[in-house]
């Protein structure tokens, strides 16, 4: 499998200080401004935070002011349905005092602080988290560069390490605060670098581990562990007088053992509750999601996803080991119900299960820290299944995120797959839309059962000539959520139930699917000259339609969540960061942390 090449060789000694800032360049971090103060201005317009004037005698030309009024930004920009506004980097310019000065991504954030409504004690965290990112674009910028065609070519890992932008709407998506530069360039997922996890064994009587009914511990470990290791880690805890039957183990990110568990958990160490165990033998690849690994020395093995207590885009990245309990059991009762419906059947839905759990109890913070708190998320694990197994000769996966990458000349991605395919744009759209939305709205429709779908938790299966056959959705025991007081559940998988007001309940789509994800792939394939917007969305309609023809029992659910409908509600993403970049959201209580903003104007109230 090849790995993308980084800017500097690989080398085994390590890099010298200078060496590991060598990214950091004058003419790259220009540019890596230029790209985020251009996303800044139009998501922050999207969001309705600025409110850009046009300039008067010039065609699609803006200004916004800054909180002071001293301070002027102009660009050029084209408007989009979902009051999207595609910004051109190269017109971004920046005026005071009747002279121009050079972009500065920070004092852009602190020019408008007051606007982006950053508070004092959130604005220095926040400045940090900007930086991070401009840092890890420069790291990309310093790459050799990758084009839209060749992507398109190219294998899973290469495709997931060559994403550039990250999560389209947030900003600051690569804040990361934790990782120091030679931790970044060991575990950021564009660096490519392979990384071997560390494995401790936990007390049993301390640790919690569930699987799904067709999985048990012993067949995990061995399926996931060689003989060889195993008996290895046998002999190292032989050696101290304990039994590895005594305990579970747990693979841990090895940044969260040098930073963390080495030292918060010390006491559990030094009293043998936990015994690390050294490097495992297979080599992984750190996914977009950072924390999740794919295994690269046996691909048909499980993801593995590590508690990793970095502050990366709204929350510190750990696993809760108490939440987790529960996960097997909610992905069992999802795969049984996928499985059991015709029409997700039809479509070729997959979903790639989180088929175990283990978690580590530290009694001294579960009696002394509140619910929720990091300090019970920084020890467990889980396993989920890789999607190789699944494929078909000729079949290849690809991240739903790669539809809205461009490369470094502006080439789209998504295009590019669709000159290969051979297909018409709108056939090829409506074969992506046929197995990615069409079992979204069933779930919604006929379960009440949204997803969080957006481009890193789906994993499109393209055929050799990139062509959608099926969607694997993932992440799913986090992100799930049954919106309904009356669905039949099970008591273990209780926990995915939410209380949602009606109004808000079509969010899941309008706000997840729509606003999140097609109001940029429809602008990045209009602008590459492959399909017209108009076009985009008369073929969602399309898909919108062809299901409800199909499901008439479902019409009255059709007609109370009416995807038709002439506006829906705007909820804001970045306002959540913005408002408390340490945890956007209460994953108990999703709803209860939205940030409603006016309305957007739906496009396919047109197709009514």
């Amino acid at each position: 499998m090849t790995l993308p090449q980084t800017s500097l060789p690989q080398t085994s000694r390590p890099l010298t200080a200078r060496e590991s800032v060598a990214h950091l360049t004058p003419e790259r971090w220009a540019t890596a401004t230029r790209l985020l103060i251009r996303k800044a201005l139009a998501e922050f317009t999207h969001e309705r935070l600025l409110t850009p004037q046009p300039l008067e005698g010039a065609e699609n030309r803006y200004t916004i002011r800054s909180d002071d009024g001293s301070t002027e930004y102009r660009f050029t920009a084209r408007r989009f349905a979902l009051d999207h506004w595609q910004v051109e980097a190269d017109s971004v310019t920046r005026h005071r005092n009747g002279g121009q000065l050079p972009l500065d991504a920070l004092a852009f954030i602190t020019e408008l602080h007051t606007s982006l409504g950053l508070g004092e004690d959130i604005l220095p965290v926040y400045l940090e988290e900007i930086s991070s990112t401009l840092a890890s674009t420069a790291y990309k910028l310093a790459a050799p560069p990758v084009s839209a065609a060749r992507l398109a070519r190219s294998g899973f890992q290469d495709i997931e390490s060559g994403m550039t932008e990250g999560h389209p709407c947030f900003i600051a998506n690569n804040g990361r605060l934790g990782f120091d530069i030679a931790e970044y360039r060991a575990y950021a997922p564009e660096t490519g670098a392979p990384v071997r996890l560390i494995w401790v064994a936990a007390r049993r009587d301390r640790a919690t581990f569930t699987a799904c009914a067709d999985l048990s511990y012993d067949k995990l470990i061995l399926s996931e562990l060689s003989g060889p290791t195993l008996r290895r880690f046998s002999a190292a805890m032989s050696e101290q007088g304990l039994d590895l039957d005594d305990y579970y183990l747990i693979p841990v990110h090895p940044w969260q053992w040098w930073n963390k568990l080495s030292v918060t958990f010390a006491a559990e160490v030094a009293q043998r509750h936990l015994v690390c165990l050294g490097h495992g033998d297979d080599e992984h690849l750190a996914q977009q999601s950072i924390r999740t690994f794919f295994n690269t020395t046996h691909p048909t093995k499980h993801y593995v996803k590590t508690a990793l207590s970095v502050l990366n885009m709204g929350f510190l990245r750990g696993l809760s080991a108490s939440y987790m309990k529960a996960t097997p059991a909610i992905n069992d009762w999802l795969a049984d119900l996928v499985a059991r419906d015709e029409v997700l059947r039809s479509t070729g839905l997959e979903v790639l299960r989180e088929r175990a759990a283990v978690g580590y109890h530290p009694a001294p913070y579960e009696v002394a820290a509140p619910k929720g708190s990091p300090y019970l998320k920084m020890l467990a694990a889980l396993w989920r299944e890789s999607p190789i197994p699944s494929l078909n000769e000729g079949e290849k996966p690809a991240t739903m995120a790669s539809l809205l990458h461009t490369d470094r000349d502006g080439n789209s991605f998504a295009a590019a797959l669709i000159e290969r395919s051979g297909l018409t744009p709108t056939a090829w759209l409506r074969r992506y839309l046929d197995a990615y939305l069409t079992p979204l709205l069933h779930c919604f429709y006929a379960y009440d059962l949204a997803f969080m779908p957006h481009g890193e938790n789906v994993i499109l299966v393209l055929d050799e000539n990139g062509i959608p056959q099926r969607a694997l959705f993932k992440d799913l025991a986090e992100e799930i959520a049954v919106m309904s007081a009356d669905a039949d559940l099970p008591p273990e998988v209780e926990r995915i139930r939410v209380d949602v007001p009606e109004d808000v309940k079509i969010l899941s789509l309008f706000t997840d699917v729509f606003d999140c994800f097609f109001r940029f792939l429809a602008p990045t394939l209009d602008t590459a000259g492959t399909l017209r917007e108009a076009d985009f969305w008369a073929a969602v309609a399309d898909c919108v339609t062809a299901y409800q023809k199909s499901a008439p029992h479902l019409a009255d659910r059709f007609a109370r969540y009416d995807l038709f409908t002439e506006e829906f509600a705007l909820s804001c993403l970045n306002r959540l960061q913005l408002r408390n970049n340490q945890q956007m959201v209460d994953l108990q209580d999703p709803s209860g942390a939205l940030q409603l903003t006016g309305t957007l104007h739906n496009p396919l109230a047109a197709h009514r």
